[in-house]
């Protein structure tokens, strides 16, 4: 059985990291499905958060081949605890007057955003969990979606469980 995994990884900022994160996950032919990268407070590592699917000896795979490369300094398994995820989305829908009242109630709804607006069609921009993203994405899907673009998944451990340099990893 195949599950989402949510992995938060914090790497030294250094060029080719990246690189060889995703080299690492194609040369065993594991999938990313999002990926997100960006600065901590200290200027020295990144945080890399890595949605993937599989079963728990794939996972654990992935694990273990991240906590061998270089410049990773720690690997967590956000899944196995409490966190709290978000993505932003930014959804292109054809909005003609007949329908705008409609897409502006789905707006409304979800707590989201009008970012754009033209004479047939709406930007909307929304931030949330997998499953409100989903849920909205299909309720615009009979307005007609015109383009989607998604940032793909940060996470946080609830409590005090994040990883900071020093810390340990699981």
């Amino acid at each position: 059985m195949e599950n989402r995994k949510v992995i938060s990884a914090l790497v030294e900022n250094k060029p080719g990291v990246l690189a060889r994160v995703a080299g690492m996950f194609s040369g065993r032919s594991f999938n990313i499905d999002s990926l997100s990268v960006a600065p901590t407070m200290n200027p020295e590592f990144s945080r890399m958060t890595i949605v993937t699917h599989g079963n728990e000896a794939i996972f654990e795979q992935i694990i273990k081949q991240l906590r061998k490369l270089i410049n990773i300094s720690k690997v967590q398994d956000l899944t196995r605890g409490d966190y709290v995820d978000r993505e932003l989305v930014l959804i292109k829908v054809k909005a003609a007057s007949i329908k705008r009242a409609e897409a502006l109630r789905i707006v409304e709804i979800f707590r989201a955003r009008i970012v754009d607006v033209a004479q047939d069609n709406l930007t909307i921009e929304v931030t949330g969990s997998q499953g409100k993203i989903e849920a909205i994405l299909e309720l615009l899907s009979s307005l007609g979606i015109l383009e989607v673009i998604r940032t793909g998944t940060v996470a946080i451990p609830r409590g005090r469980k994040g990883l900071k340099a020093g810390d340990s990893g699981d």
